[in-house]
């Protein structure tokens, strides 16, 4: 049992990191478009790629409201929500099972 409970420890880490990391990627994603980037820029190209599949999707939900495309406060709310309650309840898990 304290090999799982090492495992989830660790997923709730990694899981946390991650979420911070592409949170940090929406929020530099969402200030480069305000500046009209360079389409065939690297660093422009990879943001878009890495994030259009998720804002493409909440874009579907929700259409942009008088021009204004608020896909990334959706999708970083929705990270909020699962830092504050995905991961402690895998910190909660591993630790019930010590």
């Amino acid at each position: 049992m304290f090999v799982l409970s090492y495992f989830l420890t660790a997923l709730a880490r990694v899981l946390d990191m991650v979420l911070t990391l592409y949170m940090w990627i929406i929020i530099i994603r969402a200030l480069i478009s305000w500046v009209n980037p360079d389409p065939f820029n690297p660093i422009v190209r990879f943001l878009y790629q890495i994030t259009e599949p998720v804002l493409w999707r909440v874009r579907r939900v929700l259409p942009p409201i008088s021009g204004l495309d608020l896909s990334p406060l959706v999708v970083i709310l929705g990270i909020v929500f699962l830092q504050q309650f995905l991961v402690p309840v895998l910190y909660e898990m591993a630790l019930r099972l010590r």
